[in-house]
């Protein structure tokens, strides 16, 4: 893991230093994250890097996870969906699972944290405990990572009356904002440039990788790095690989795997495999969530990056390819557009027709590609990066965790 020192030389050394300062306030607050699994999405991913650089900055964070079986996060993939605009049939009965499970979990899970930071629906209904003796001066946090623009309004309503209970709201883009009586914040979510995943690798290291997997560094390649989820659009990424294709000689990869609490996952790595048929020029690779290295290879060796979700909350992959100074072309859904200005810092589309023409133009292009990719790299680097997101979250506990009056000298 990495120090917080060693983030100076890409940020600043200004930048480090305001967040210690500001870090040093919370002198004596426990932070409590709790989500519904360690591996697997971009929750994970954050709090992976998160937690230990707030602990080394001196705030006492910690992370902690509900449980759930399979019928649960069956439940929550649903509700997932639906909020997403997805059609889903979500019974009564399975409503009820969910309140259920949330119970079992509040008898079983200590919330000690003064300030309880909770992340996405799955551990939502733990904000039932606050009307409970004990917990009159903990604040608590829901952080909704996902896209609300469109979510069924049964769904939404079902996790509203535990959204109202909160303290305080918080959402990766404007657009998710809702009607509510609470506070509402905006916080992008960010990567780690240190990471495995996004720091240098030497050129050796993304020979392997293609070597390991069988793809040819000689010929064109475009990559989308994403869940097998029906949401990332797998299947329409092949027919943008199919169309563009008939233009440029090229090869398509599909790589990533699954979370815990995504039960779908191997459905939809299958119907990939399904649709790829036999042609040697698709690679689906269905990754270990380990694979790090992996992926920031497969990246870097990439001509273009697709992310062609129907719906995102962000999308950090995109933020991820950007920083390795590669063209993208990216839906322009969720919080895709805060990273992408269209035709400056990548191409934003909506169709499957779309998308292969700006791929064919990219792939043909190679100097407009380069030019794109430098100012990704710049975008991300000034707006989406991990020490903005931890000066960002400081900033909020501070506001939750202390009088509205008190004054930080």
């Amino acid at each position: 893991m990495n120090s917080i020192n060693d983030y100076a030389d890409i940020v600043g050394n200004e930048t480090i230093e305001e967040v210690q300062k500001l870090a040093s306030y919370l002198n004596g607050k426990i932070i409590q994250n709790i989500n519904s699994t360690a591996v697997g999405g971009g929750v994970a991913e954050i709090l992976n890097r998160m937690v230990p650089l707030l602990k080394e900055l001196g705030v006492d964070a910690r992370w902690d996870f509900i449980k759930g079986g399979e019928k649960f996060f069956e439940v929550t993939k649903k509700i997932h969906n639906s909020l997403h605009g997805i059609e889903e049939n979500i019974s009564e009965s399975e409503f009820k699972h969910f309140m259920d499970i949330t119970d079992e979990n509040l008898k079983e899970m200590n919330l000690y944290g003064d300030i309880i930071f909770i992340h996405d629906p799955q551990p939502i209904g733990l904000i039932k405990i606050k009307k409970e003796p004990g917990y009159k001066d903990k604040k608590f946090i829901w952080r909704c990572h996902i896209d609300l623009s469109s979510a069924n309004t049964k769904t939404f309503n079902f996790l509203k009356k535990f959204i109202e209970k909160y303290d305080y709201s918080v959402f990766s883009s404007p657009l998710f904002a809702k009607k509510l009586r609470i506070p509402q914040i905006l916080i992008s979510p960010s990567i780690d440039p240190l990471s495995d995943k996004n720091k240098e690798i030497p050129k050796e290291t993304i020979n392997e990788v293609l070597e390991r997997f069988k793809i040819d560094p000689e010929k064109k390649i475009i990559t989308q790095i994403s869940r097998f989820d029906r949401l990332k659009d797998p299947l329409g990424v092949i027919d943008v690989y199919r169309l563009a294709k008939k233009y440029v000689d090229c090869q398509l990869i599909l790589a990533g795997g699954g979370a815990t609490d995504d039960p779908e996952g191997i459905e939809v790595f299958n119907e990939v495999l399904a649709k790829a048929g036999d042609d040697k020029d698709i690679h689906v690779l269905n990754l270990p969530p380990t694979s790090n290295i992996e992926i920031n290879a497969l990246q870097r060796a990439s001509t273009v990056i697709l992310q062609k979700s129907i719906k995102e909350g962000f999308g950090l992959t995109v933020s991820e390819s950007l920083w390795k100074s590669k063209p993208v072309v990216a839906s322009a859904v969720g919080g895709i557009p805060l990273q992408i200005t269209h035709k400056y810092s990548g191409l934003l589309s909506r169709t499957i027709e779309g998308t292969a023409i700006y791929v064919k133009q990219l792939l043909q292009n190679p100097e407009y590609a380069k030019q794109l990719g430098k100012n990704g790299h710049n975008h991300v680097k000034h707006n989406f990066l991990i020490t903005r997101h931890l000066r960002d979250y400081i900033l909020l506990f501070l506001k939750t965790g202390f009088k509205e009056d008190t004054i930080f000298l």
